[in-house]
């Protein structure tokens, strides 16, 4: 079922989670007891990140040095699969320009095709550690709207080579991301909402927020896609801090905002433990509100943590 089928069938704001795949050489069993704990809820669907290459150099013979890929977090294709097999409930892959040709996005959604998947979240993803910018592999995207397009054209039965005859179309519903306090490459605001608007006009037919700590960002950003013509479906973001090395880290990775309340009373705490409590408590008030405005969906980033989630969702669904 399409992501936007269950916004649409929704009588109320849906529960939604996104979570890692587990690092390389690891057990899915990680996953299963990261989802389990929280389907007491009934999750519309479940996101599954997807991680590109990193670099590693390995010491030769002679004393030179070799670069070599890595992906620390593999499997997102079988995660999706296992999770619907085990919970019958949607997956909802994340698809990243990042690491990947042109050719190799085309197989992997033929393989998700093949699967029963037909949601997919695309994303540019992030530039690796050892390079200032994002730089696109060679033939691959540079950016989400390509994407988007790709996608657009093969649920068109429109594929890399034309000269294949009788081609079946895949039927992939689309998200993208947004950003109430902007994208942190975009210049301002304006320019983040109309490259938003062109994959919109592109083909995605939802939208998910990077996480945010203030509601009236959420509000605001919603406002003002609807006044740049962006009528889709706007699905919050919600992380709850949960130590506090997060009250730096979030908004240096994140490039956001940590309301004054929030920072002053983790500030105010010693222990990590105290700050989830602070952290579940402040993600408590900002759902009830966000549920009182009839949000379609409140979607929790897990980052691995599934106990603040249920103890949020037990207090909210």
């Amino acid at each position: 079922m399409k992501v936007t089928e269950h916004l649409k069938a929704a009588k109320s704001t849906l529960f939604s989670i996104e979570i890692l795949p587990p690092l390389k050489g690891k057990s899915i069993q990680s996953i299963y007891e990261g989802i389990d704990p929280l389907m007491e809820f009934k999750p519309s669907f479940v996101d599954v990140t997807y991680h590109r290459e990193e670099y590693i150099y390995k010491k030769r013979e002679g004393g030179y040095l070799e670069k070599v890929s890595i992906r620390k977090r593999p499997g997102t294709v079988g995660i999706c699969a296992a999770i619907m097999n085990r919970y019958h409930v949607d997956a909802v892959p994340h698809i990243i320009c990042g690491g990947f040709t042109k050719e190799e996005t085309e197989s992997a959604l033929i393989d998700l095709h093949f699967l029963g998947i037909d949601n997919v979240l695309l994303l540019r993803g992030d530039s690796i550690k050892s390079e200032p910018a994002f730089i696109p592999e060679p033939n691959g995207h540079a950016y989400a709207i390509d994407l988007v397009r790709q996608v657009g054209e093969m649920n068109q039965a429109r594929y890399l080579h034309e000269d294949i005859n009788d081609m079946a179309p895949t039927n992939f519903c689309v998200g993208v991301a947004g950003y109430p306090e902007k994208h942190f490459e975009a210049p301002n605001m304006g320019s983040d909402l109309k490259y938003l608007k062109q994959k919109v006009d592109a083909g995605a037919e939802y939208i998910v927020t990077q996480m945010f700590f203030d509601n009236s960002k959420y509000f605001a950003f919603v406002e003002k896609c609807r006044e740049a013509g962006i009528k889709v479906p706007i699905i919050p973001g919600l992380k709850i801090m949960t130590g506090k090395k997060q009250l730096l880290g979030l908004p240096k990775i994140f490039k956001i905002d940590v309301p004054e309340a929030l920072a002053d009373e983790v500030e105010k705490c010693e222990t990590d433990a105290q700050v989830r409590e602070v952290g579940i408590e402040w993600c408590i008030q900002q759902s009830k509100e966000l549920m009182a405005a009839n949000v379609p969906c409140l979607h929790f980033y897990t980052m691995g943590s599934s106990e603040v989630t249920r103890r949020v969702a037990s207090q909210v669904f």
